[in-house]
């Protein structure tokens, strides 16, 4: 009887290991699968034992070309990747963080960014040019928010409107990037760009990502009216999360080259009176999170 047992144990492994090396042969078709395997120099015998593994290997990697930041991240683990090392014969696995999760890691900071140029990301109140009186009123009202806001976090953000590459982006984040310092999780957006990525890849992360944007401390929505106006992003993105901030009193800023006259006109998609009425919806949601300023300075992207 134990010889008996002892010999379809045998055939079981013969069979286990007839059923991985396919699987690892049909693998081995995918480029990228290849790829890994030569760039780590696994052996045939070692790999194939670790397929499966491999593979969520590659599947994370991939999910990590061309990733705009932490806030975009399809993998499992927000900011990591599964990858392999060899030790002595035998693969090892771990989670390794990404580009994005490791400057993050160095700042310490809680800001996420989305497709925002590095000079913003790396804006300070010590860099401020406060030389240009056309800012003065602007930079006020900001120093002001910086002094206040720890104290009271309930605080009205800014709707700063003005002429193109006055530096509104700029000063804004220049004070928020402060805060993050001081354990402020702040989202800063570039809005146009944020709605083409969520309508692109309706995910299993787009709740995720949306809730992030409703909840976190501070929210900058950057270039709003510079984006292809539609019912979709007026209603279900924007109302969306201008409601429900506007409901838990969480600070909200909005940048725009346009006017809020100018906007609530940008909002209507015709001049139907329906479209007017959820135009004027967004409008006074604008209104109720923010306070109204003007920025007419030189162009300082030129």
């Amino acid at each position: 009887m134990e010889e008996l047992k002892q010999e379809l144990k045998k055939y079981q492994k013969q069979d286990l290991d007839k059923s991985l090396q396919y699987a690892y042969a049909t693998a081995l078709k995918t480029p990228k699968f290849k790829a890994l395997i030569n760039k780590f120099q696994i052996k045939e015998s070692i790999a194939y034992k670790n397929t499966s593994k491999l593979e969520r290997v590659v599947e994370e990697l991939s999910n990590c070309e061309g990733c705009k930041g932490l806030a975009f991240c399809h993998n499992p683990t927000s900011g990591y990747v599964y990858y392999p090392d060899l030790k002595e014969e035998r693969l090892a696995f771990s989670y390794a963080p990404c580009r994005y999760k490791k400057t993050a890691l160095k700042n310490q900071t809680n800001t996420i960014f989305y497709e925002l140029p590095v000079e913003l990301q790396n804006a300070r109140m010590k860099n401020i040019d406060i030389t240009d009186k056309t800012r003065a009123k602007v930079i006020k009202w900001l120093k002001e928010f910086y002094d206040n806001y720890l104290n009271d976090k309930n605080q009205k953000g800014l709707y700063l409107h003005g002429s193109f590459g006055s530096g509104k982006t700029y000063l804004i984040l220049a004070v928020l990037n402060e805060l993050a310092l001081r354990k402020v999780s702040i989202a800063a957006v570039y809005y146009p760009f944020l709605l083409r990525n969520l309508k692109e890849s309706f995910s299993d992360d787009f709740k995720e990502r949306i809730d992030y944007l409703l909840n976190v401390d501070i929210l900058l929505l950057d270039d709003v009216g510079a984006e292809n106006n539609t019912s979709w992003s007026r209603d279900e993105i924007l109302g969306t999360i201008l409601q429900h901030r506007m409901d838990n009193s969480l600070t909200t800023f909005l940048t725009s080259n346009l006017t809020i006259i100018e906007l609530e006109e940008h909002l209507c998609n015709n001049k139907g009176d329906l479209e007017k009425v959820k135009a004027r919806r967004i409008i006074e949601r604008i209104k109720q999170l923010t306070s109204d300023m003007e920025l007419i300075s030189v162009n300082r992207r030129k």
